[in-house]
């Protein structure tokens, strides 16, 4: 007997509509709000409309990362309050076929939603890249000076600079870690007191340390008058910018930057919060679905209306309950990985108790 039958595939199809509309139909929506507040400023800067247009679809991964817990709130108690209204789900009970097992092709739905959400939130940082290359957010957000920051680079590589001058092209207080995978590409750390910018021989650190970690017990060190990282390759203009915000970086590449800014002393609870939130939200997926299917076979007694109602109730509830994790893991008040669940906890604590309630 195929596992498949044609009641899934007709459930599943309603499903993914919602589904499919919702995850496309709000970033549309928020990218028409964005234009009407940027497009003059975005013209100030005689930038292409092309390129304006192309950097629009290099935000929608970002915007649908954020949404698609909800487009599955939406197109369950939409696709489910469907059926409860024509009688299709009691149909179904009385052929013997539970409310379990009738909901199991939008519990796959979920699963697919939060396969896509962790695809998102590695796809994100690039096209964030993409993004701000087109509308040239490094040339109108340079400044000349910045001190005591942290910078991550490609493979791996995070520099931490007391003091960056731009017209003068130095700086000082120099460090660059990378990390490494063993003996055959090892770690190191390379300290100078400062380095100076050639437009052609890129940066020259001079009177420095550079000490290579085979393994956590071997270390290597070397003194140096003047060295070049070739792999350094930022121009000063180019580490102006503002820190890169967690949403600009892979997971992988933020617990890099989450390491070495805790070798360095500094406060990494926040950006904690922000990693294991790029794994949380897509899992929320499913974690909303425990809690909206319950709701969504009532809404046969205020039809439409109720639906949107308690569609729009569980986001703004959910979207205030990430940024309250945010405040209280970014603080300390209670590990910061812990933090990041809460939101999923709650809602599937209150889930699993409707869950079991529904008459199947």
């Amino acid at each position: 007997m195929s596992l498949v039958r044609p009641l899934d595939r007709y459930v599943f199809s309603e499903f993914w509509k919602i589904f499919i509309a919702t995850t496309f139909g709000f970033p549309l929506l928020l990218i028409i709000f964005d234009i009407t507040d940027n497009l003059d400023k975005y013209l100030a800067r005689k930038l292409p409309l092309t390129n304006v247009a192309l950097s629009y679809v290099y935000s929608l991964p970002d915007y649908m990362f954020m949404i698609l817990p909800a487009a599955v709130l939406f197109a369950t108690v939409f696709s489910i309050g469907s059926l409860t209204r024509h009688s299709e789900i009691t149909a179904a009970k009385a052929s013997g076929v539970s409310f379990y097992r009738f909901i199991a092709p939008i519990f796959l739905g979920a699963v697919l939603a939060t396969v896509a959400g962790l695809v998102l939130g590695e796809i994100n940082p690039r096209a964030n890249s993409h993004k701000m290359a087109l509308l040239e957010a490094e040339r109108f957000s340079a400044s000349s000076e910045r001190y005591n920051f942290a910078y991550s680079a490609d493979a791996g590589r995070v520099y931490k600079v007391q003091a960056l001058h731009v017209q003068a092209r130095s700086m000082d207080g120099v460090t660059i870690e990378r990390k490494g995978k063993g003996p055959a590409y090892p770690s190191y750390i390379v300290s100078a007191g400062s380095a100076i910018y050639d437009q052609h021989k890129g940066w020259k650190l001079t009177k420095g340390t550079m000490h290579v970690l085979t393994d956590s017990t071997h270390n290597i060190t070397y003194r140096f008058d003047s060295l070049r990282d070739f792999r350094f390759t930022e121009r000063p203009q180019e580490l102006t910018v503002a820190a890169r915000a967690p949403s600009d970086m892979e997971y992988r590449e933020l617990g890099r930057f989450i390491n070495a800014m805790e070798r360095s002393g500094g406060d990494v609870d926040e950006l904690k919060v922000e990693r294991m939130l790029k794994i949380v939200i897509p899992v929320t997926s499913m974690v909303i679905l425990l809690f909206g299917a319950p709701l969504a076979t009532s809404t046969q007694r205020g039809g439409a209306a109720y639906g949107v109602g308690i569609s729009l109730a569980t986001t703004v509830i959910f979207v205030m309950l990430v940024q309250m994790t945010k405040a209280v893991g970014g603080h300390g008040m209670i590990p910061a990985e812990v933090a990041a669940w809460v939101p999923s906890i709650f809602f599937g604590i209150i889930g699993l108790i409707l869950f079991a309630r529904v008459r199947t």
